[in-house]
């Protein structure tokens, strides 16, 4: 299996729709895909129909055993989709808790990354929705991960999240056997405006090295496709912003590639 991290360290940037248009995308290619909501806000969760205030159960359950997760624990709690080869670890609002209850207790850093070795034979891929913040679950997220996706909306306050983020993966990776690889991608970009221009312009001029070089564009089909419940690919196969999308995945799968052969 094969872990993918979507995060920032800034929220409205795109990271739910860019966890579920991949997550789709391999589907539709014959991909197991199992999504992980790490985010108290539940959006993944609430985007194929359950309710975060609600749930009885959720991955608020693997953090309460000291670090460890029991057998069979992550399988019981898996959801079904929309779609027969997607299936959901689903968040719930109670996970805002956790930082509270974190201190003292050792090993809950690494309890996603053991959640998911008990259904390692059974997905293809992982894709982890990380919380917005540098705490306990982002810290999860980055460690369980070998790819990052860090989506940075085109405009100057999305800029500076992305300058905190980076700073977080260097942290992270000071204490990781390998450095973790991250893609930066640009998104809800609208050409029509002069702060998307602008934004996109000094992404490609600091960032260069890791940025995907095309961007995925402001689409309403997006919107549509999250009231339905259905990946993006599942709605509108061919809508603008799923022809990106199916763009970033090809360069996605093409840099893991690289990676394995490495």
């Amino acid at each position: 299996m094969r872990v993918w991290a979507v995060a920032n360290q800034k929220g409205g940037v795109g990271k739910t729709t860019t966890s579920v248009a991949l997550a789709g995308l391999l589907a539709d290619a014959g991909k197991r895909v199992l999504m992980v909501d790490l985010d108290p806000h539940g959006s993944m969760t609430s985007y194929f129909g359950q309710d975060p205030d609600s749930l009885e159960h959720s991955v608020f359950d693997l953090f309460q055993h000291q670090g460890s997760v029991p057998d069979g624990l992550a399988r019981e709690l898996l959801v079904s989709t929309s779609h027969e080869r997607l299936a959901l670890l689903p968040s719930s609002t109670v996970l805002a808790t956790l930082e509270r209850q974190s201190p003292g207790q050792s090993g809950l850093g690494l309890v996603i990354s053991r959640s998911l070795t008990q259904l390692w034979g059974e997905f293809d891929h992982a894709i982890i929705d990380s919380p917005p913040l540098l705490g306990v679950l982002m810290v999860n997220a980055l460690a369980a991960s070998q790819q990052l996706v860090i989506p940075v909306q085109t405009e100057f306050l999305a800029l500076k999240g992305l300058e905190r983020m980076v700073r977080t993966l260097q942290m992270i990776n000071r204490s990781r056997k390998q450095a973790l690889p991250y893609t930066i991608v640009p998104t809800l970009f609208d050409r029509r405006t002069q702060a998307s221009m602008n934004a996109l312009k000094l992404l490609r001029a600091n960032y260069q090295e890791h940025l995907w070089p095309a961007f995925i564009p402001v689409d309403t089909r997006l919107r549509d496709a999250s009231r339905a419940g259905l990946a993006p690919s599942h709605y509108d196969a061919n809508s603008r912003a799923v022809l990106a999308y199916r763009a970033l995945l090809k360069q996605l799968l093409a840099a893991q590639q690289t990676s394995k052969v490495a």
